[in-house]
């Protein structure tokens, strides 16, 4: 009966004990194989054991071993040895004393796949219910690289790259680093957790990999990063795009380029920079009214002329410098030729000529076949020739009558082409041959001389019908005069052009006030687009504007 009596209270005080024992760990842990997971771990036991003077031993077991015959995976116990297979990768790391069972696994294997329980010894024996299952996942984790501070051109940055999930005492790990900004740096520098590097301008965009490598396995993992390298603007150039699709880069300052008159003209600037440049376009004019700026990296030129020769400067500027580039237009045009014209003068017959372009074209007579170049004077006539600007003037004075036809030619030339007017003066009176404008440029062959044949006829019967004219009314005494100069008095027609700076009114003393007196004719011809030769006589003229006979 006594016996019964006990039983009852001899289980209440073995579910009392059995509440005593607890162990507060995860259920399930995962980690990635080849790295390290820390796995939280407390305890509790009966107050009645903590009064034991014998040492407290914790261990942890695989499923399904014996804690007599069998190896922990770890325990605090110096006298039982643990497994081969986990020696050295599964440690306790808590104090026992404070009741911390947590353990630590580092370098996590496949075959660490499995469930594992806790057992406690002190004096007495006990294996805790709650079971710890481990997963082992295939490496997937990549290295993180950190930056110290932002990447700038020509200053040293450090560069560390570590794999989350590792641990200290964990399997050793290789690290390498490659990319075309570390190509030629010392091999044992590139083996390093931290890179010390100095960037430049060209690494900007380019990849930087840290590759890590488990040691004792094959497990590899890498990060690539691109470099962002801020750097001031270099490399800067202008792209000019002409109307006709002709494209020219300029790439250092340039000190002049030519550009012909009347031409469209955009000019690019571009730059390399990070971050983005701003840019902008400034014109160092020398007419004040004629400047030319821009906000952007366009700037357009729909029409060049003389206003926009000078100097322009692209600039482009960010936070880390500027730099400039600077070109020099020169305009440049064709000779535009005023046909030459001849007045009566009180001092003689006096011929003008004129001619615009840049550079200044020359400007030569030719008498005949005479070359008459510069100022020059003799008792037949005067040469006098001035430059203003574009503006080109010469002036050809006869000191004396004029008596039979005489062929004048006015030549202007720059660099860049020639043209050539000629004129037939007829003394005395004829037909007119104003209007007969013939162009050759597009015929050849028989129809060129076809054409010049037309004219030659119509030049010979305006001469001839001017000579009738001349002989019926000539004074007698004048047979044995000169054949060309002789005439005391000429009429005067003059060809303008509205913005010529030529003389345009005749002087009083060139109206005729006597039967005797004669009229002035003169017959243009005018050559256009003519690249003169250094030699006339090898020159062929294959395009005539106008041949014009006036009075």
């Amino acid at each position: 009966m006594l016996v019964l009596l006990l039983l009852p209270l001899l289980w209440a005080g073995s579910l009392q004990r059995q509440a005593e024992y607890k162990l507060q760990v995860p259920e399930v842990v995962t980690v990635q194989e080849g790295l390290c997971v820390r796995v939280p771990c407390s305890f509790s036991y009966p107050r009645s054991m903590g009064r034991s003077s014998r040492p407290l031993f914790i261990y942890w077991f695989r499923e399904g071993d014996s804690v007599f015959y069998s190896d922990p995976v770890a325990t605090n116990n110096p006298g039982r040895k643990v497994k081969m297979e986990t020696k050295g990768r599964f440690r306790l790391l808590g104090d026992t004393k404070a009741n911390d069972c947590s353990l630590s696994i580092r370098g996590a294997k496949r075959n660490d796949n499995g469930s594992y329980f806790f057992y406690l010894e002190k004096g007495n024996v006990h294996r805790y219910p709650v079971n710890l299952k481990l997963w082992v996942t295939a490496l997937t984790e990549k290295p993180v690289i950190h930056m110290e501070q932002p990447l700038k051109a020509g200053h040293p940055a450090r560069l560390n790259c570590n794999l989350p999930g590792s641990c200290l005492g964990g399997e050793p790990v290789s690290i390498l680093w490659t990319g075309d900004i570390v190509n030629s740096m010392e091999p044992g520098t590139l083996s390093n957790s931290v890179l010390t590097i100095t960037p430049r301008p060209q690494d900007h965009d380019t990849n930087l990999t840290c590759s890590v490598k488990l040691q004792g396995t094959q497990l590899t993992t890498k990060r690539t990063i691109h470099l962002n390298v801020s750097y001031a603007p270099r490399d800067l150039h202008i792209s000019l795009f002409f109307r006709n699709g002709t494209v020219f880069k300029i790439l250092q300052n340039a000190t002049s380029l030519p550009i012909m008159e009347g031409q469209a003209l955009q000019m690019h600037c571009a730059a390399e920079s990070n971050p983005p440049a701003q840019l902008s376009w400034n014109q160092e004019s020398p007419s004040p009214n004629a400047s030319h700026t821009s906000n952007s990296g366009i700037l357009e030129l729909p029409l060049v002329g003389p206003a926009e020769g000078g100097g322009f400067t692209c600039c482009a500027q960010n936070a880390l410098g500027s730099q400039t580039i600077s070109l020099s237009i020169s305009v440049v045009s064709l000779p535009q030729l005023l046909s030459p014209s001849c007045s009566w003068e009180a001092e003689g017959l006096y011929c003008i000529c004129s001619s615009r372009g840049w550079p200044t074209p020359s400007l030569h007579w030719r008498l005949r076949e005479e070359l008459l170049k510069g100022n020059s004077s003799n008792t037949s006539l005067t040469v006098t020739s001035s430059s203003a600007g574009p503006w080109t003037n010469s002036s050809l004075k006869f000191h004396k009558g004029l008596r039979s036809a005489l062929w004048l030619s006015c030549e202007a030339q720059n660099a860049h082409g020639a043209k050539n007017s000629t004129m037939l003066i007829l003394p005395g009176k004829s037909m007119s041959c104003a209007g007969f404008l013939p162009v050759l440029t597009a015929l050849g062959g028989a129809g060129v001389m076809a054409l010049l044949s037309v004219c030659l006829c119509l030049i010979i019967f305006c001469m001839k019908k001017a000579y009738v004219l001349q002989t019926s009314r000539r004074p007698k005494g004048m047979d044995h005069e000169d054949p060309v100069m002789g005439i005391d008095n000429l009429g005067s027609s003059q060809e303008s052009w509205s913005d010529s700076p030529r003389h345009q009114a005749s002087p009083a003393g060139s109206v005729p006030s006597s039967r005797e007196e004669q009229e002035l004719y003169y017959a243009s011809l005018t050559f256009q687009g003519i690249k003169l030769q250094e030699s006339r006589e090898a020159t062929d003229i294959t395009k005539y504007s106008a041949i014009r006979a006036s009075k």
